[in-house]
């Protein structure tokens, strides 16, 4: 007869429990490589090192889109979670590209520099808040960001960093031609996009959360998207990003604007 190991009830809650915190700290650990790499940045952009500074976010980009896949996949999503995830997206995506732009364009301004770079930091703060308030209490909407999402607000600072050292030789890649001639305008504008950047975080304006149904990965539209995005980041990465950031930016300002036009229209039709 075969042996049936016949499992106590508090040990199958102990498995139960040992489960439940592997899925919770499995994706915590991609979460602080996030946070980590956010203050390697800020040493290395207090160095004076700004390219190394901006490579270490963008790899702290990547585990900000990893921790939350890893969470989806184990079934790991927690409230702890959410509030460490948006801790460390301050440090990354908040304190660190302020202090790396502030360092390589706002030092320059002299002490204008230092209301511009904190403004920045603390829409960002407000952004993350009000989307932390919104996950717990279920208001939150699968398709869209109300406001644009801290991350790409630092893709945009970060990639105008790296694309702008290809300028003064500081990298080797090669770079997309109308791109980089009006890099030296975007330098001599930095503190009004900074200033945009801070308010569009804040702002009501719908952005794509590219998840749920919006963007199957395995639909005709989304793999030719991937792949398009993808093609252009090998073989032009620094400006590729900073174009693709700049897009999503503005695409939200879009989207606003046509869905006031669009209310102010349907209102003056039901007032005919």
């Amino acid at each position: 007869m075969e042996n049936i190991e016949i499992i106590p009830e508090k040990r199958r809650i102990d498995i139960a429990k040992l489960k439940k915190t592997g899925a919770v700290v499995l994706p915590s650990i991609f979460t602080i490589a996030n946070m980590a790499f956010g203050f390697f940045s800020i040493l290395s952009a207090s160095e004076g090192e700004y390219v190394r500074a901006s490579w270490f976010l963008i790899v702290s980009y990547v585990m900000d889109m990893l921790d939350g896949r890893v969470a989806r996949l184990v079934h790991g999503e927690s409230s702890f979670g959410v509030e460490i995830d948006s801790l460390s997206d301050w440090i990354s995506f908040g304190i660190a590209p302020a202090y790396l732009i502030y360092k390589f364009v706002l030092k320059d301004y002299g002490f204008w520099g230092y209301p511009v770079a904190f403004l920045y930091v603390l829409c960002g703060a407000l952004r993350l808040a009000r989307y932390n308030v919104k996950s717990h209490f279920g208001g939150s909407d699968k398709d869209y960001f109300q406001g644009l999402p801290i991350p790409a607000a630092a893709g945009i600072l970060v990639s105008f960093v790296l694309a702008y050292s290809m300028i003064e030789g500081e990298s080797g890649s090669r770079g997309i031609q109308i791109v980089m001639d009006r890099m030296p305008f975007v330098y001599g504008v930095v503190p009004f996009i900074m200033i945009a950047l801070a308010l569009l975080m804040v702002s009501s304006a719908p952005y794509a959360a590219f998840k749920g149904d919006m963007l199957k990965p395995n639909s005709i539209k989304g793999i030719v998207l991937i792949t398009a995005v993808l093609s252009m980041i090998v073989a032009y990465p620094q400006d590729a990003l900073f174009v693709f950031f700049s897009v999503y930016a503005l695409s939200g300002v879009l989207a606003g604007f046509y869905g006031a036009f669009k209310k102010l229209f349907r209102g003056k039709e039901a007032g005919c």
